[in-house]
């Protein structure tokens, strides 16, 4: 491949947000997942990779995990670069956390809902109506929401960091209006909360949920607290990705109708192979499963090509990730406790 297709490709990730060289040839099957096992090894580099990613990845992550569990792996790790397969605020959070590791991203339109929908300047307005509110953030969110934020909150911790916080403070929650509303009732805290919410958890159907139910009356709905109440208030268990995966394996029942990602199946599945598992439906009735095309976006190609080049990094202006640090850090002692 010459320097200047090379050049060209590099100048594309703004727009395309990966690599896309054409005449490279990239390994396939079993090849590329030694060519990518072989990268790692030869860069030093780890790869995290979250339960929403495609199987393939997710079977080749070093450590596999939900929105806390990846966050305290990137802070512990000795990598000297870190291979982030997610969305783009997740990889954020590993290089807010890790300022002199390389972090790369697959693609990095790899976005989310709610990180787009929440900025740090609209933070700051509401902020400005409660001055005396204290801001806790939901971590599906970018560097500049997180920097005007008191914490971070992941659905795994939520609960307990809401019940720290000072009860003489009002709290404003952002940016999940859902996870708030559920946290109120949860922790009995009155918040403030911010009006967004997430693609996938608010595509689920409650009328054909009602009808699976009904054709599976052995089967438990479990569900994330990102879904809307209507599908809460029918759930017979509430937990975020890594406690809904706990319960699948623990649980008695042998059936499950499971309203979060659909990427969560891949390692159910694993967790507990005699049980059946079924996609709680969403509104598109030519679909049958809640899937984020935002953390389907990143391949084994793409991954491929990223530790390859090691590119497209990810760069945080020092004066913001100093900033974004500080309500992270307060998450992480806060969570100390929980698994």
């Amino acid at each position: 491949m010459s320097t200047e297709t090379l050049e060209k490709a590099k100048s594309a990730i703004p727009v395309r947000g990966f690599l896309d060289i054409k005449d490279i040839a990239i390994p396939q099957g079993e090849d590329l997942v030694k060519a990518i096992l072989d990268l790692k090894k030869e860069k030093n580099a780890v790869i995290l990779a979250h339960y929403y990613q495609p199987g393939e990845i997710q079977d080749i992550a070093d450590f596999l995990g939900d929105s806390l569990q990846l966050a305290r792996q990137a802070k512990e790790t000795n990598a000297d670069m870190i291979v982030f397969c997610g969305v783009h605020f997740m990889a954020e959070a590993a290089k807010i956390l890790n300022p002199t590791k390389k972090v790369v991203l697959p693609d990095t339109m790899a976005g989310c809902s709610l990180a787009d929908g929440c900025s740090g300047e609209g933070l700051r307005k509401m902020r400005e109506q409660y001055p005396n509110a204290l801001v806790a953030t939901y971590i599906n969110c970018n560097a500049e929401t997180k920097a005007e934020s008191d914490i971070i909150v992941t659905s795994s911790n939520a609960e307990t960091v809401i019940e720290a916080l000072p009860k003489d403070r009002p709290i404003i929650f952002a940016p999940d209006k859902n996870l708030g509303r559920y946290l109120s009732k949860k922790t009995g805290r009155d918040m403030i909360l911010w009006d967004g919410s997430c693609i996938v958890h608010e595509a689920f159907s409650m009328e054909r949920i009602a009808k699976q139910m009904a054709d599976n009356p052995d089967a438990k709905l479990i569900a994330h607290p990102e879904s809307e109440e209507a599908v809460l208030k029918l759930a017979h268990f509430i937990g975020s990705t890594s406690a809904l995966l706990n319960y699948v394996e623990k649980d008695d029942c042998q059936k499950f109708i499971i309203a979060t990602e659909e990427g969560i199946l891949h390692e159910m599945k694993k967790r507990a192979p005699h049980k059946e598992l079924i996609p709680a439906l969403v509104f598109d009735e030519s679909c049958n499963c809640s899937e984020c095309f935002y953390m389907k976006r990143n391949t084994m190609e793409k991954l491929y090509l990223c530790m390859k080049y090691e590119l497209p990094e990810i760069l945080i202006d020092e004066e913001l990730r100093l900033k974004a640090l500080k309500p992270i850090e307060a998450m992480l002692d806060l969570s100390k406790s929980i698994k």
